[in-house]
């Protein structure tokens, strides 16, 4: 079974539901319609918490663009697109690490950061998968 791509976006455009699929995903509360919070944390001993702010939604393109602030500055956009016999999920983001506490560990601990950010990934797609009961192809 595969699911549609306006199936995969229903699900990406309610951030409120993140923290019932997506593990690392801890907290996310929504302060308006467009607006909203979000705590999460991987395998690394910290909590990062992010204010987000829908910028751009088009349903008919399946994007989404989040600006992020707080824990991390920058942004976030998906993209959903249909690929026989499913969706294709495409993420990209462009963040700064602002947290004080972890700024000056960025650099000596990089390949720990990332290591935590590929994992954090990686169980937003295995979650992702279950909650929707079908096969994804992410790129």
């Amino acid at each position: 079974m595969a699911a549609p791509p306006d199936a995969v976006y229903d699900v990406l455009v309610t951030p409120e539901d993140y923290p019932r699929w997506w593990p690392q995903v801890r907290e996310v509360v929504r302060t308006g319609p467009d607006t909203g919070s979000c705590r999460f944390r991987s395998a690394l001993p910290f909590d990062l918490r992010v204010g987000i702010t829908e910028t751009c939604r088009d349903p008919g393109t399946w994007t989404l663009h989040i600006a992020l602030s707080g824990d991390l500055d920058g942004w976030l956009r998906f993209s959903a697109s249909h690929r026989d016999p499913g969706t294709r999920v495409h993420w990209e983001q462009d963040t700064a690490l602002t947290k004080r506490l972890l700024r000056p560990l960025a650099r000596p601990l990089r390949a720990a950061f990332t290591a935590n950010h590929a994992l954090m990934m990686r169980g937003g797609q295995r979650g992702l998968r279950t909650w929707l009961g079908v096969h994804l192809d992410d790129g």
